[in-house]
């Protein structure tokens, strides 16, 4: 391999080589989807060359990710040598703990017992009709 051709690597293959997804069908298929973005450009190719300097922009998890490539990689390695490969611009905001979704609650205490659980269905079932 030369030193250009080491400098260039396909966009699906760097995205896994840097971890952000788990396996390289999985980032080819964000890329295809269309949501990656190189230097604000969309691409939907899975082929497309990255280089060292580039800009990435896609969403991972439950925000978007902004991320400058500072190396292209071998090979896909341990978490360490994953984060020397990139640069990240905006660091994912941390979750707030109490942010989950509320789930319908009983108003005794712990769980209901069959009894409740029988007047709790005969309410709902009451209020449908």
């Amino acid at each position: 391999m030369t030193a250009a051709a080491a400098e260039k690597l396909r966009l699906d293959k760097w995205l896994w080589y840097a971890r952000f997804f788990k396996t390289r069908s999985l980032a080819a298929t964000i890329v295809a989807g269309g949501h990656v973005r190189i230097n604000g450009t969309p691409t939907s190719k899975r082929a497309a060359t990255v280089t060292p300097g580039d800009v990435l922009t896609f969403p991972k998890d439950d925000h978007v990710r902004v991320i400058r490539i500072e190396a292209c990689g071998t090979r896909r390695g341990p978490a360490p040598e994953a984060q020397a490969l990139y640069t990240d611009l905006s660091p994912p905001q941390p979750r707030d703990k109490d942010a989950r979704p509320e789930n319908p609650g009983y108003d005794g205490k712990g769980r209901p017992t069959k009894r409740d659980r029988r007047q709790l269905d005969l309410s709902r079932s009451r209020h449908l009709d």
